[in-house]
């Protein structure tokens, strides 16, 4: 495969940091720009830097902070002049790490917190790196053969089946289904303005299924084993998607098996 310059945010533990894994092995000319809070702290991305430290940088960038999301930008900007493939990873559950189960465990705290890490960030993450994704060289994904069809970038962004409304038969959960829902609703503004012009952008929402990793951990009793997957084995199906995306398919949001879900 080719390279591209690929940045994945949230990428030291779970799904973001097998993210960077899987495009470091699979595309030897890539490079991979990875972001996390505290890079110091994160020891598993620090030991994948060390196997590729040609190809991979670890950047650090809260994307609850719009600052570090600007430097950030900038440095890329600097360094690569263009994005060819954005990740938004990270996420959380709820503070208390427990979806709430009924209206009286809802606060305002905490909304505005999993909303802040879930959609605003991923949100300001477009703002600032949509001009780069927009002098990107198209090496992700698949290219009509009629140039104004063409993508120049894929922009993804992780959500989850249970910020579909019209999947919603079981309710609780707000904070983390409120946030995820309007993640959707990014995804599908992004996809309708970042469309337009010569230099378009894919944008997409998957839903990843239901992944090993800290986020769900406190739910993986209630999980089939054959339905609670390794993050190994959901990034690869995600990466099948992202391979075969094309203008035709921005603006939708996928399952981990390429299956639309419902908004």
């Amino acid at each position: 495969m080719a390279g591209g310059v690929v940045l994945v945010q949230g990428a030291s533990r779970g799904l973001g940091l097998h993210f960077c894994k899987h495009i470091l092995s699979a595309r030897k000319e890539a490079r991979v720009l990875a972001t996390c809070r505290s890079p110091e702290a994160a020891s598993a991305l620090q030991a994948l830097q060390r196997l590729y430290p040609q190809k991979l940088t670890v950047l650090r960038l809260d994307a609850t902070r719009e600052a570090e999301i600007r430097e950030a930008a900038e440095a890329v900007a600097k360094e690569h002049g263009r994005l060819d493939l954005l990740i938004n990873s990270g996420a959380m559950l709820h503070p208390s790490a427990r979806g709430e189960t009924s209206l009286q465990e809802v606060s305002a705290e905490g909304l505005s917190i999993t909303l802040a890490t879930n959609t605003i960030g991923p949100l300001v993450m477009a703002k600032y790196f949509a001009p780069l994704l927009r002098k990107g060289t198209g090496a992700f994904g698949h290219q009509f053969a009629d140039q104004a069809k063409q993508h120049r970038a894929i922009l993804v962004n992780l959500t989850a089946k249970v910020g579909s409304i019209g999947d919603n038969a079981l309710g609780g959960w707000y904070s983390y289904r409120m946030s995820k829902a309007a993640l959707n609703m990014a995804t599908k503004n992004l996809s309708i303005e970042l469309g337009r012009g010569k230099t378009k952008v894919v944008c997409v929402s998957l839903h990843p299924g239901t992944v090993n990793t800290d986020l769900s951990k406190p739910y993986h009793r209630n999980v089939p084993k054959d339905k609670l997957f390794t993050p190994e084995y959901s990034v690869n199906c995600l990466m099948n998607i992202i391979e075969n995306l094309d203008m035709g398919k921005t603006g939708k949001f996928f399952a981990w098996d390429g299956s639309a879900i419902p908004w």
